[in-house]
């Protein structure tokens, strides 16, 4: 999952005041005792399913919409839209029973909503469409996405019962439709507003969910959600609504949770030390895994830094000189966890064995470690290979991303010039919106970047680094490594967990020997919440926080 967008804290000041007492203009249901004001660390650009590419946006849009699966608190998937469904013995075709829903424009929920949504993110999302191709497998899906097909396997059988048809089996695949990208969407509803509209206002955007917008601008300090009435289990909902305010700043973060102009906050670095060693705030504070991974991209091409950063040894030099448990401890400070794997630990646990993909921190160390002497031999024979001594790399990294994303870029800079002598790194702080688009448009050199796990499976990260895939930052390719993801998605291994499993273990050593990336931490949330705030639902996957089952008992 891309993540994330973050205003700065001078913008913060200009709204903190202003922007959380203004919000009970727009409805005295996010202004009520029985409704809670969350922080949200990034702005919000748009609320459609088949755009939206973060997790802030992914937390409101599934405040408000339903899919066919949801959540439970352990993570599981359960019945959401789908009522029930059936699975063939073959495991190739599941047929979904609707249950009675609406939209908050009155129209029923239909079958024929998802087809139209699915068909049109596999057409339109390019950061995501790999999720209904490579990752879902649905049947037609990828010559849809290609341009030389038509349809998918996706049927309205009547307008409560939808038919889906996969090209292979996936064993994950009930999971993955809780994730907002296979959402449903109302066909005319979507039509009747102006075209590249929908998504970006209360007004553009129909709701089946817990909650409906009523205050949403792209880019916008703040967004209004009330609870939806018409919500087919609205009985559950016990909060009249949530107002979400953008916080840029770890300190104004807490200042506001002291000052009970918010009830949720995510802090990080000292604050977090301060907070656990505050006898009036320790009991405050949560710290769950929220599963995302920070990591060092290179772009591997020679259009950028002189094509050096395509040399392995070179690359292998650099994720060696960094010392990653000072980054968590001494930059981050909020029980993230240092990481040495391309897939990151406390989210991936095989059903047969019950063990976390990536328990084995050490199992690279040949590859990945904080190893200054391995550091040396790997940049020494990088500088024989290139016939250079010296080199000089920008680091790009979001100066609208967290107070501690800054300090980890520093860190990892005076770490890799301490350690590679005649290293030169230079440090650009852009927003993230423009970070991301130099990282896609292969106009980087070096990136600090992060992704979040969609789905439980190692998948959602051994994907990316296909070749062609989106997300391939760097446009490494190995025909090797592609045609272990094959076999393990439409190959050799789709009906074999075990053997499937293994598989990927093997993949995730080519991108460990190749140092494809340099995976640094896995992200912990430390959250500050109102004594009087009960039963939000945090996960590491897919959706962070869900609040459907949250109370509010402030008086």
């Amino acid at each position: 999952m891309r993540k994330l967008r973050i205003v700065t804290a001078i913008l913060l000041t200009g709204i903190m005041v202003f922007g959380i007492t203004a919000c009970g203009t727009k409805s005295d249901a996010v202004s009520s005792s029985n409704a809670i004001k969350v922080m949200l660390s990034t702005t919000v650009q748009s609320l459609d399913t088949a755009v939206a590419n973060d997790g802030e946006a992914f937390e409101v849009i599934a405040d408000c919409m339903d899919g066919l699966t949801q959540m439970d608190e352990s993570g599981s998937a359960v019945p959401a839209l789908a009522e029930s469904w059936e699975v063939s013995s073959d495991g190739l075709t599941y047929t979904f029973h609707l249950r009675d829903a609406k939209w908050t424009n009155g129209d029923p929920v239909t079958a024929g909503d998802f087809v139209f949504a699915w068909t049109r993110g596999i057409k339109e999302n390019e950061a995501y469409g790999y999720l209904f191709t490579d990752i879902a497998q649905i049947e037609g899906a990828q010559a849809l996405y290609e341009g030389t097909g038509s349809s998918i396997g996706v049927t309205a059988l009547d307008s409560k019962t939808l038919q889906v048809k996969l090209a292979v089996p996936v064993s994950y695949f009930e999971s993955l439709l809780y994730f907002p990208t296979f959402y449903p969407i109302n066909e005319s509803f979507y039509n009747s507003v102006p075209a590249g509209s929908y998504g970006t206002s209360a007004d553009t955007i129909l709701c089946n969910g817990a909650y409906k917008v009523t205050d949403f601008t792209p880019g916008g300090p703040g967004i209004s959600v009330v609870k939806n009435q018409d919500y087919y289990n609205a009985d559950s909902v016990s909060l009249d609504g949530i107002r979400y305010q953008v916080v840029g700043s770890s300190d104004n973060a807490v200042a506001a949770f002291n000052n009970k102009t918010l009830d949720v906050v995510t802090i990080s670095g000292e604050q977090v030390v301060a907070a656990q060693a505050n006898p009036e705030l320790a009991s405050n504070v949560t710290v769950v895994g929220a599963g995302y991974m920070w990591y060092l991209t290179f772009d591997q091409t020679m259009n950028n830094a002189n094509g050096y950063l395509g040399n392995k040894n070179l690359r292998l030099a650099i994720t060696n000189a960094i010392d990653r448990k000072t980054l968590v401890n001494k930059c981050v400070m909020d029980g993230s966890l240092p990481t040495y794997t391309a897939v990151p630990p406390q989210f991936a646990v095989s059903t047969t064995t019950g063990k976390d993909f990536s328990e084995d921190q050490s199992r690279f160390a040949e590859f990945c470690d904080y190893n200054v002497q391995n550091a040396k031999n790997y940049y020494e024979q990088a500088k024989l290979e290139l016939g250079q001594q010296s080199f000089t790399f920008t680091l790009t990294y979001g100066n609208n991303e967290g107070d501690e994303v800054f300090k980890v870029a520093s860190e990892v800079k005076a770490e890799i010039e301490k350690n590679l002598p005649g290293i030169t790194i230079n440090l650009e702080g852009i927003p993230k919106v423009d970070r991301l688009q130099k990282i896609q448009n292969d106009n980087y050199e070096i990136a600090l970047t992060r992704w979040g796990p969609d789905y439980a499976d190692p998948m959602t990260y051994l994907a990316m680094w296909t070749t062609g895939n989106s997300n391939n930052y760097g446009l490494w390719s190995n025909s090797q490594y592609d045609a272990i993801i094959k076999d393990c998605t439409t190959g050799a291994y789709v009906t074999d967990y075990d053997a499937r499993w293994n598989a990927l273990l093997d993949a995730e050593t080519i991108v460990m020997q190749e140092a494809v990336i340099a995976p640094l931490y896995t992200k912990a949330n430390a959250t500050l919440i109102n004594s009087d705030v009960v039963d939000i639902d945090f996960h590491p996957v897919a959706i962070n926080r869900v609040y459907k089952r949250t109370k509010s008992n402030k008086q």
